[in-house]
């Protein structure tokens, strides 16, 4: 062929309205449209049971918020016989059980994770991680078991009375430690808790902390920095989302949590005035008086479930309110 020979294109047909081809995309078309649908209808039946959960509550609760109004939130009064209510003792309890719980918790699951993820031996770093994972597969009632016949009689004789003789009688904080030391009260069931949501904690973030890249690490460590920089600098501003989440979840078991609580809380329905001193919360006044409750007193249950709802609600809020500033702050 000689280089002045031209060929002759000829322009190659695409047949669009090929029935085959036609067939196959509406079939895709149709696949694509049955696949949306099915996850928003499970993204949907999420919200639906929600919401149904909400509404059952309140509609049940109603009652009660007819009698008391708001004041409800405030009374100190349970007095079953004479129908007089109120949810601020297992309010301050529920908040002051899972504060105590998450003072103890986070900073310990801090620890853990660091150790996992920054100067863990790497021998050791699988069997300690699994052994993480598996303490937050116990059940609570195990831990109420644990926590009624072994940590109370315990807390009693080596940190109730020594602490109470020590501190008891200082001013400022000596009233902290009234009361009686039999092993059960708030701190008891804060510090209960603490074993509870550690797990929990301690796994996110470690799995957080895994996924930072290493370059990042390495480039820090190049620079000079120590390993304490490195996680300040590097790894919590990387993680900061999933942190908070781990914390979260931590805060959501505490504050729903049930046996393990009403097995050392005490469950007296008054104030507490100490660390020391018995107390309840919303779940453990569920827990212990669901069964043989009725008519107005079942309601006021409920009214407690919702309050306990709002809770968690408003924690949440609360949190998410929180990282979008952070990001804002960050300028993302």
């Amino acid at each position: 062929m000689s280089l002045g020979t031209t060929m002759s294109s000829q322009p190659v047909s695409i047949e669009l309205d090929n029935p085959n081809m036609a067939s196959i995309a509406k079939r895709q078309r149709f696949q694509d449209v049955l696949f949306h649908r099915i996850t928003q209808s499970f993204s949907l039946l999420v919200l639906i049971a929600l919401m149904g959960i909400i509404v059952s509550l309140f509609i049940n609760a109603w009652p009660t918020f007819q009698k008391f109004g708001f004041n409800f939130i405030w009374r100190v009064e349970w007095d079953i016989i004479n129908e007089e209510f109120g949810a601020a003792i297992a309010i301050v309890g529920t908040i002051a059980s899972a504060s105590i719980a998450m003072l103890i918790a986070v900073p310990l699951a801090f620890g853990i994770a660091l150790f996992l993820t920054e100067t863990c031996p790497v021998w050791l770093r699988r069997p300690l991680g699994t052994a993480v994972e598996l303490l937050a597969a116990v059940p609570s009632i195990i831990y109420g078991m644990f926590g009624l016949f072994v940590f109370a009689p315990l807390f009693a004789d080596y940190f109730q009375v020594p602490v109470q003789n020590v501190l008891g009688g200082m001013p400022l904080v000596g009233f902290l430690f009234g009361g009686s030391t039999n092993g059960f009260g708030i701190l008891a069931a804060g510090i209960v808790l603490a074993f509870m949501v550690l797990p929990f904690v301690a796994a996110v973030m470690r799995d957080v902390f895994e996924i930072v890249p290493p370059i990042l690490r390495e480039s820090a460590y190049g620079l000079g920095c120590t390993t304490w920089e490195v996680v300040r600098r590097v790894v919590l501003p990387y993680t900061q989302k999933g942190v908070i989440g781990g914390i979260m979840l931590g805060l959501g078991r505490a504050l729903g949590e049930t046996m393990a609580v009403t097995f050392v809380i005490g469950n007296a329905n008054r104030m507490p005035t100490s660390l020391f001193s018995p107390g309840t919360s919303i779940a453990s006044t569920l827990a212990n008086e669901f069964g043989e409750a009725a008519d107005f007193h079942l309601s006021t249950l409920f009214a407690l479930g919702f309050l306990l709802f709002v809770i968690t609600f408003l924690v949440l809020s609360a949190a998410k309110i929180m990282m979008l500033r952070a990001e804002k702050a960050k300028g993302f």
